[in-house]
């Protein structure tokens, strides 16, 4: 397939392409800094700096959509939350018109999203057909996705990927939490009992490329693992896989003063499960989180 690919040089981005690469796929990534994503995937890709040079779409059989700024790395401030929406609402609505404008024009869209779109859930169980509570996190990510959704076409499905923590040593929330639980500070967050909705990296990787080849999918997915996990649990069974002790509790109040109105992020969390892609026969390697680890820190044990 012809696949353009944005956000390709983030976590998910990068084990992506090399794996489509590896399939013999014909890719085209889009990255404001071209030589940064040119020394991750070499000169036998097609790069673009921008989608101004673009009147449609024509050429491409799938476009997948993972740019955005990073929503945990700084406060959310009134800056950072416009830098943080138009991130991604921009781009998406520019792709989506230019799919609109093909004469031939990509028979799938798969565009970002996250389980944030729900909002904190507390400990009811998350399916796609979960009412959101409406916070920054829903209005950020239901933009996103409806920004995405304006491309869907009698020839073009779009599915929409509400996606949980990914892990990974490599990069993402794991790879921030892993040096303080190594120097032994880890510990629960807050009362512990927050639900983390989870995917090992190579389960986001593989249900993307499930959703690419599958004609009749469209929509919204939960792109987590079937077993979601309180945090407490999270941060024992992470302790344990790096051989590390975790007695300390951040407590909330000492998050909020932290992180602003961002601590949501920490404190809140989704039971959320990935019933569509399950009932779409989509077949987990990693469904329990102790597993996921071991795979991660194979040298630890």
């Amino acid at each position: 397939m012809r696949i353009l690919i944005t956000g390709a040089t983030g976590l998910i981005g990068r084990q992506l392409t090399k794996t489509l690469l590896s399939q013999t796929h014909h890719i085209t990534i889009l990255s404001r800094n071209p030589a940064r994503a040119r020394s991750f995937f070499g000169d036998n890709l097609n790069y673009l700096d921008s989608l101004d040079s673009l009147n449609s779409l024509d050429g491409f059989d799938a476009v997948i959509n993972l740019a955005g700024e990073p929503i945990a790395d700084k406060r959310w401030t009134s800056v950072q939350k416009r830098l943080l929406c138009n991130s991604r609402w921009e781009l998406t609505a520019h792709l989506s018109q230019l799919i609109l404008d093909s004469e031939n024009p990509p028979s799938v869209f798969i565009s970002g999203s996250a389980v944030g779109y729900y909002g904190d859930q507390g400990q009811g169980v998350v399916t796609e057909e979960e009412t959101p509570h409406k916070e920054f996190t829903y209005t950020l990510c239901q933009r996103w996705e409806q920004e995405a959704l304006q491309a869907q076409n009698p020839r073009t499905r779009v599915c929409l990927l509400r996606t949980g923590i990914v892990l990974s040593t490599k990069g993402g929330a794991l790879a921030k939490m892993l040096p303080i639980f190594r120097i032994g500070l880890g510990g629960p967050l807050g009362s512990g009992q927050q639900y983390m909705p989870w995917i090992h990296i190579n389960d986001m990787v593989n249900g993307i490329l499930f959703l690419l080849s599958a004609p009749t999918l469209n929509g919204a997915f939960n792109m987590v693992s079937p077993y979601p996990v309180h945090n407490e649990l999270f941060t024992d069974l992470l302790a344990s896989a790096i051989d590390r002790p975790h007695f300390f509790r951040t407590p909330a109040f000492v998050i909020r003063l932290m992180m602003g109105e961002s601590a949501v992020l920490a404190l809140g969390g989704q039971r959320a499960l990935p019933k569509r892609l399950e009932a779409a026969g989509y077949q987990f390697e990693f469904t329990e989180l102790d597993k996921a680890f071991a795979d991660l820190f194979p040298n630890n044990k």
